[in-house]
């Protein structure tokens, strides 16, 4: 049964737009494009620091080798990982790994 990562980020003070056009523009092609499967992508209503994502796996072995296709390849590493610090909070990242229920439209 395919899972989810619930991906939770505190973004730093002032820097919402900045993250928002790196995601959008950069960071969630660039997974898109190494086969990750990008589900929402969302920002705090009211909380200027908070930004939420969803990626799907249909398994933990496609999990990893998506993983690696991503954070090994040349272009995270030199490119996108060394701005990724700047604009969040990286030491305050939550993952949560979700399955969906039986009447849920997500399977």
């Amino acid at each position: 049964m395919a899972f989810y990562e619930l991906r939770k980020y505190k973004v730093r003070k002032g820097k919402m737009n900045d993250w928002l056009k790196v995601m959008e523009g950069e960071i969630i092609p660039f997974q898109i494009s190494k086969g990750m499967v990008i589900t929402g992508s969302f920002r705090g209503e009211a909380d200027e620091s908070v930004y939420i994502w969803l990626r799907r796996f249909n398994s933990e072995k496609e999990r990893e080798r998506l993983y690696k296709a991503v954070y090994e390849h040349p272009h995270w590493v030199n490119e996108i990982a060394p701005r990724v610090g700047k604009l969040i909070h990286r030491e305050k990242i939550e993952v949560q790994r979700i399955v969906p229920t039986k009447k849920s439209t997500s399977q």
